[in-house]
């Protein structure tokens, strides 16, 4: 009866933590790993749907723009667009965490020399994360769109 009891349990907690994230198997698999970003350098007055959206634009056109096809996408989901998701288009960009980590830190690089960190003097010191951040981004989901996801939460 215990056994049972604690079965129940198991399908019932798995099935609430399922349905908490919608996007679970069908933009990403399960969750794997997750972190938290709490570091703070800079609010925004600005932050809203529709600049997250924008930005997700952008970099999915300068992707577009480049003479190659793209190796991995970004999207926004959730009401308010919360939600950024970088997903790997083949099975070697992001066949492990590292190389996803690598490619978030090429992309901290492309974005600090972007007018936005210069006017604001933070391209010594800002990360991919910190931009993230101060759009009020809720989440990123990394994955290699096969077999891990890897989700970081941003603090506010």
């Amino acid at each position: 009866m215990t056994r049972l009891f604690a079965l129940i349990f198991c399908l019932l907690f798995a099935t609430a933590v399922a349905a908490k994230d919608k996007y679970v198997g069908y933009y990403y698999p399960e969750i794997t790993s997750e972190e938290t970003f709490d570091r703070v350098i800079r609010t925004s007055v600005d932050a809203s749907r529709p600049v997250r959206v924008d930005f997700v634009n952008i970099l999915t056109a300068s992707q577009l723009d480049a003479p190659e096809s793209p190796k991995y996408l970004f999207f926004a989901k959730g009401d308010e667009a919360g939600t950024l998701i970088l997903t790997a288009l083949d099975d070697d960009v992001f066949a492990t965490i590292y190389r996803a980590r690598a490619v978030l830190a090429q992309l901290t690089v492309n974005v600090r020399m972007g007018g936005y960190f210069q006017q604001e003097d933070l391209q010594y010191v800002a990360t991919f994360f910190d931009l993230l951040q101060m759009m009020e981004f809720d989440e990123l989901v990394i994955s290699d769109g096969d077999t891990w996801a890897h989700r970081v939460n941003f603090k506010r």
